[in-house]
């Protein structure tokens, strides 16, 4: 029968998840021994990349479906070149190539219109246009 831990182990995992979940995100060709562990690593590089993108298409006055279009196909260009060459991990164990690029991104096209709609419509507010 496993033992249980104890609270305070319990709580000395915890509080060393965050940095070690983050080194092994940034390390190169991590081992994964958890599925949900690598598609959460991809599910915050997408929320990162689409509040980077945002600002960044807000900032140059991006507009309409080319900045929809160049944004889709960015984040979904990066996250494939993080998993087959940075992470270079196997994408039949999480379901194929397609289940990974669908993780978070609906959620990060949202952070992407909210992040790009707020510095597009600030950045037009601090420009004089001639009436």
């Amino acid at each position: 029968m496993p033992r249980k831990a104890s609270d305070k182990e319990v709580a000395n995992n915890l509080k060393n998840l965050p940095a070690s979940w983050l080194k092994k995100t940034l390390t190169a060709e991590s081992s994964w021994n958890d599925k949900d562990d690598f598609l959460d690593a991809i599910y915050w590089l997408r929320q990162v990349l689409s509040l980077v993108f945002g600002i960044l298409w807000g900032f140059l006055l991006v507009q309409g479906f080319i900045g929809l279009v160049t944004f889709l196909l960015t984040n979904c260009f990066l996250v494939y070149l993080y998993t087959t060459t940075f992470q270079n991990v196997d994408e039949e164990d999480y379901g194929g190539m397609v289940e990974i690029l669908k993780e978070g991104m609906m959620s990060s096209f949202a952070t992407f219109l909210v992040s790009w709609i707020i510095v597009y419509s600030a950045k037009l507010e601090s420009i004089d246009l001639p009436v």
